[in-house]
């Protein structure tokens, strides 16, 4: 009979979980769509357009890390859905913004609400589901986030083309509500780790400047402001480190790392794909729509290939690796998208569209090979009591991925096109930046080919040593 309740306040919770999963990818792949007029509007250049998603990238990794802390200490629950409601606020006054400057500060309060959703959704679904279901619901739930990026650019698109930019912040809104709502009904319980412990302060100013640094030199690295941000953020980092193994409450464990092979690694992957692929949409997006004269929702109907595909063969990874090895399968994924990257090296301003939606499915494919085991591994590599802080680290890991690749994007776009906007004129330049983008992210994923391959076992290691492998 526990079994039973167990498993159904599992699936209501994994219900909830999945809405609120499906809301910020839809927000982030639909914006993307929306670019180009939110640039018009705002007569942003191509370098300042990046900030509109940058800032929200780097707000929501930099509070992710303390919010898990926060969800041990006070209920994930409670965190959770304070997230939501921040979130929904600032996404309903996006939709009002007077200026490009704004827009990026009120994208900038939502990443706060996203840290603390994103922080705890992950620790609140394997807290939910015993071992020998967690990779399904892993699975699902990486399938629902992929189908979000599937409905984005299309359901973007057609909002942008008929409603306005400001339209998609009100749908996002309108999701919120619905996560609250049944939030109330269907996600029982609270989850309390570290109920009594200290919060650690210096350790997270430490590492909400350390990574804010880094991502914001690495974006500007081709200034010798960035390389003095980038050489003060990893100074942070090191101190920051050495700082959290002195605490016996610290905001994040560094032992997960320095004691744990499979959880580094496994971020490390998680890290390096993220950075090699977040800024497909973004430069496609512009592609499409710059070079190629299409409109908003022509241009979501091209780029929805890629998520629709790795909604499927996410689910489907998700299944495999309860019964194969999930280093193994996220390994083939890293590969499969190396491949689609170096097709979209050889983008033209004629390539036929059937070329561009196939290496666009064929990413997606690799992606979702990928991903949801990749998290599977990271979240069975720990103990219970580290589940929040594990799940805050894959998204963290994702999070600061996708700002350094927004950061190539706007570094390399910045290095052929300038402080300008895309015009025709510069729609060659605009070409070589993209072609640029696109080569140093396969050398990237070749990277993480290795970093992945890395924790496969060897022979003589068995499973009992090396959990969820």
């Amino acid at each position: 009979m526990n079994s039973i309740k167990t498993n159904w306040a599992g699936r209501r919770g994994l219900f909830v979980i999945c809405i609120a999963s499906f809301l910020v990818p839809f927000m982030g792949s639909a914006l993307n769509l929306a670019l180009p007029e939110i640039s018009r509007e705002f007569s942003m250049n191509g370098v300042t357009l990046t900030w509109v998603a940058t800032s929200y990238l780097i707000s929501t990794a930099i509070f992710q890390i303390p919010f898990a802390r926060i969800a041990d200490l006070k209920g994930r629950k409670k965190i959770f859905l304070m997230g939501i409601f921040i979130f929904s606020t600032c996404s309903f006054l996006c939709g009002f913004a007077p200026s490009g400057t704004i827009l990026i500060g009120l994208r900038f309060l939502s990443g706060i609400g996203s840290a603390m959703t994103s922080g705890t959704s992950i620790a609140i679904l394997t807290s939910l589901f015993p071992a020998e279901g967690r990779g399904k619901a892993l699975g699902i739930n990486v399938a629902v986030v992929y189908a979000a990026l599937a409905a984005g650019p299309f359901a973007g698109g057609i909002l942008t083309h008929h409603f306005g930019w400001q339209s998609i912040f009100y749908v996002g809104t309108s999701i919120c509500l619905i996560v609250l709502a049944l939030s109330r009904f269907m996600l029982k319980g609270e989850w309390v780790e570290s109920h009594g412990e200290k919060f650690d302060y210096l350790g997270s100013i430490l590492y909400g400047l350390g990574l804010a640094s880094v991502i914001y030199g690495f974006s500007t690295l081709s200034r010798l402001s960035g390389v003095l941000f980038l050489a003060a953020g990893i100074s942070a980092f090191v101190i920051f480190v050495w700082y959290e193994k002195k605490l016996s409450y610290p905001v994040f464990n560094v032992r997960l790392f320095s004691g744990n092979r499979i959880f580094a690694l496994s971020s490390l992957a998680a890290l390096i794909n993220y950075a090699a692929t977040s800024a497909i949409a973004f430069m496609l997006s512009l592609y499409l729509q710059y070079i190629r004269g299409l409109d908003a929702g022509q241009a979501g109907l091209i780029l929805i290939s890629q998520a629709c595909v790795q909604s499927l063969f996410s689910l489907v990874a998700g299944n495999l690796s309860e019964r194969y090895s999930p280093s193994k399968l996220a390994t083939a994924g890293m590969a499969v998208i190396v491949v689609g990257l170096i097709g979209l090296i050889f983008l033209s301003v004629s390539t036929p569209t059937w070329i561009i939606v196939t290496l666009l499915a064929l990413l997606g494919f690799g992606f979702g090979i990928f991903s949801s085991p990749n998290t599977n591994v990271i979240m069975g590599s720990v103990d219970k009591k580290n589940y929040t802080q594990a799940s805050a680290t894959t998204g963290t890991m994702r999070l600061a991925g996708q700002s350094f690749s927004m950061g190539l994007a706007g570094m390399a776009i910045a290095f052929y096109v300038g402080n300008e906007k895309i015009i025709p004129e510069l729609h060659t330049n605009f070409m070589q930046s993209m072609r640029m983008a696109f080569i140093i992210c396969a050398a990237l994923c070749i990277v993480g080919i290795f970093a992945s391959s890395a924790r496969i076992e060897k022979k003589g290691i068995t499973r009992k040593t090396m959990p969820m492998l």
